[in-house]
């Protein structure tokens, strides 16, 4: 009985031993694998492909809602919409003039057409707004566009920087006055020259809307391309990791704000006119 005691207890000892290398292993494989970041493949009608790689690390929730509007085809068919030469392409609205917003169906949080799918918005990434983003708006460099609202108010300087929704720019030169400001959250590391041939279409003028992103301090801004510059598709490469979904917020509402400050019903007064 002793000896199979023995033996018993020394088959118990190196299962511990397997267990705990395996253990063990596998913690330091966690530790030391390099874990890639995603990789965006922008296809852009007549224009070629872009590359993107994108930086969790730095703003997860805006990569999280990148992602998940690019897997559920939100950007597919849409246009760089606004162009400036020597600034920035930008693209990704749902309305294609700037104005669009996204709604929580486009990313698999509602079903559309039900009372639960609305508009929404995501927290802004960046140091103005308490996140610790270091990518600087460099040449190359995509961020997410949003508004601007202090114009009506400098006390909606928060509903401005978390106003962002599925709208994003490339910068095509090094935009430091963007610093800070804006939620940087990828690079692009192939078919910068796609960017920069984009950047260089003819556009023409129109009206300037709420989007903070412009260098025109006039009501009307030359930046809408004579002929549309489609995104085929925007496909990503997660490497079988799962990003997840974005922390979602309510889009801020004009009306809404008007009546709480001053007391006026803007929609019924619209109603009635």
């Amino acid at each position: 009985m002793k000896k199979i005691s023995n033996i018993l207890t020394i088959i118990a000892l190196i299962v511990i031993v397997v267990l705990i290398g395996t253990i063990s292993f596998g913690y330091y494989k966690k530790i030391t694998m390099e874990v890639k970041n995603p990789i965006v493949t922008m296809e852009v009608k007549d224009f070629g492909t872009i590359k993107l790689e994108l930086y969790p690390e730095m703003a997860p929730d805006t990569v999280a809602n990148f992602i998940a509007l690019a897997n559920h085809g939100f950007y597919d068919g849409l246009k760089f919409h606004r162009i400036v030469k020597g600034f920035m392409i930008q693209g990704g609205d749902s309305n294609g003039d700037g104005t669009g917003s996204p709604e929580l169906s486009d990313i698999g949080l509602a079903e559309a057409g039900t009372d639960s799918d609305k508009k929404y918005c995501i927290t802004g990434e960046f140091l103005a707004n308490g996140y610790e983003n270091k990518i600087k708006n460099t040449d190359g460099v995509i961020s997410m566009a949003r508004a601007d609202y202090t114009s009506y108010s400098s006390q909606l300087t928060t509903e401005s920087y978390n106003s962002a929704g599925s709208q994003f720019f490339i910068n095509t030169a090094s935009n430091t006055s963007l610093d800070g400001s804006y939620a940087t959250f990828g690079k692009v590391i192939e078919g910068l020259d796609v960017v920069h041939a984009i950047e260089n279409v003819e556009v023409k003028a129109t009206a300037k809307s709420t989007d903070s992103n412009s260098d025109s301090s006039s009501n009307t801004e030359v930046s809408t391309p004579v002929n549309d510059v489609i995104i085929s598709s925007v496909t990503v490469e997660t490497y079988g990791v799962d990003y997840g979904k974005p922390k979602t917020l309510d889009v801020w509402d004009y009306y809404d704000w008007v009546y709480k400050t001053y007391g006026i019903n803007l929609k019924q007064y619209n109603t009635n006119n």
